[in-house]
């Protein structure tokens, strides 16, 4: 039997879930969901990224214990998960005491491995990316992602030997050892490795209480990087032991956003050259939600929270009009009324209508859909493994689509509401072909859209018309 593992990143837990989080974990559920149905023996881990200084901030702001906090937002997650019909195989939370107990345990290997060492550190630190940035990274002066100016901090840390690792890890991208997608991040990666020098990174904090203590020097605690990167490891219950790796490991596939694949392509493999671990297989990079042309802000009022996409469109509503918002690797720009025009359009009248009618005439000359025949013996939805391997998921539905159409014209060009009383038995032929198109679509949607699916395969079993997507 294969294997496949799955991540999303671990969010931060000082917000709740939005279209971005709910995007990337909705597509690494679909991923997880075809591995399990192909008989691939799947593992698909999320969970939150708990410690730090912006942490212990919101927490301080909310009026509760940087533990109180986590523990509420970490169900606030769950709950979103659980609404979006989310099958991870596991949830990992930075401050589950098994996880901390491995952390401090590859601190100490990497200090006694003379890969840590303690110096003092000035730079240009941005507390919303918990991040230090060179000049080159900010926009007049600013963070691209946030739009802050960073604080010019100074403190005494203890540093991890990246810069060590530049050739090495450059390498291993180039000769797709190490793989990201699309081509365009890989690009983007090898461009950044031959014209920019790898520093040594801050692995600690002085002054931040709310994190893991490093084992040879209690007075600082462990950066957060470092920490939430080897969730990737704990979530499979690995204890620390580099020579004692999970079934499971490497990942197969790691699927993120645009904006930490730099340091998912540098400290985090960096991290595991130094333990000797392997790396994972590949990371897939996906892209950013926009509203009308503009960045989602809470500031400017734009963002589309998720509950509020299920309370319109229903569960598999809302994770079609995700997952087929975004072109392989591309941005993709939503609105609300973009997205109710979809879904009217695709769901409602496509989907939805076409089952619906196809039930329908089939009931009035005695055709049991259970017992119809494929009579033209197609497989009309071709190149969906290829597709899946390709990451293509948007492109998958709008192969499924694509058959949703023809079906539609087929049955406005034969008039098979005529057909049905002028000529029954060709109506049946071309009847069960459109029966067996639904039940191949039904089996095609099973990992995107899973309740739709298990209602069209009740739908086609007994007969009964039940609608599937009502019009919003």
């Amino acid at each position: 039997m294969k294997k496949f593992y799955i991540t999303t990143p671990i969010y931060y837990v000082n917000d709740k879930a939005h279209c971005g989080h709910a995007y990337t974990t909705i597509a690494a559920d679909v991923f997880a969901r075809y591995h399990r149905l192909i008989g691939d023996k799947t593992f698909f881990l999320t969970g939150l990224d708990e410690h730090g200084q912006k942490v212990s901030q919101a927490a301080e702001k909310s009026g509760k214990s940087p533990q109180g906090f986590c523990d509420k937002q970490a169900e606030s997650f769950k709950k979103a998960w659980q609404q979006l019909n989310i099958s991870n195989n596991g949830f990992l939370r930075t401050t589950d005491k098994e996880h901390e107990k491995a952390v401090q345990k590859v601190l100490q290997i990497l200090w006694d491995k003379k890969f840590i060492y303690k110096g003092q550190y000035q730079g240009l630190y941005c507390v919303e990316c918990e991040q230090y940035k060179t000049k080159n990274q900010l926009i007049n002066g600013k963070c691209p992602e946030h739009q802050k100016e960073p604080e010019i901090m100074s403190e005494e840390c203890y540093f991890f030997k990246l810069s060590q690792f530049q050739k090495e890890l450059l390498d291993k991208i180039i000769n797709n050892i190490f793989i990201i997608e699309p081509e365009s991040r890989k690009n983007e990666m090898i461009s950044f490795f031959k014209n920019e020098k790898l520093q040594d990174v801050s692995i600690s904090r002085k002054n931040v209480q709310w994190g893991i203590s490093l084992p040879f020097d209690k007075s600082h605690t462990c950066y957060v990087w470092l920490d939430a990167f080897l969730n990737y490891l704990t979530g499979l219950c690995w204890e620390g032991d580099s020579k004692k790796l999970p079934d499971l490991w490497p990942p197969d596939v790691q699927l993120m956003a645009k904006d930490i694949l730099r340091v998912h392509s540098t400290i985090w493999p960096g991290i595991l050259l130094a333990l000797g671990i392997s790396l994972p297989k590949k990371l897939f990079i996906h892209g950013f939600f926009t509203i009308n042309g503009q960045k989602m802000s809470k500031s400017l009022g734009n963002v589309i929270w998720p509950e509020q996409m299920v309370d319109k469109f229903g569960v598999d509503g809302t994770r079609y009009l995700l997952i087929s918002s975004l072109s392989y690797g591309k941005d993709g720009d939503i609105s609300w009324q973009k997205l109710t025009e979809k879904y009217n359009a695709d769901l409602a009248n496509g989907l939805g209508n076409l089952v619906g009618r196809v039930i329908g005439l089939s009931q009035k000359i005695g055709l049991q859909p259970v017992t119809a025949p494929n009579a033209a013996g197609k497989i009309r939805i071709k190149d969906l493994d290829k597709l899946f391997q390709e990451f293509k998921l948007k492109e998958i539905l709008d192969e499924v689509w694509k058959q949703i159409n023809w079906a539609d014209k087929f049955i406005e060009k034969k008039k098979l509401w005529d057909l049905v009383k002028t000529n029954p038995e060709q109506a049946k032929k071309d009847l069960s072909e459109l029966l067996g198109l639904i039940s191949e679509i039904g089996k095609a949607i099973t990992p995107f859209l899973p309740e739709t699916s298990e209602k069209i395969s009740q739908i086609l079993k007994t007969g009964k018309i039940q609608a599937l997507f009502p019009r919003v």
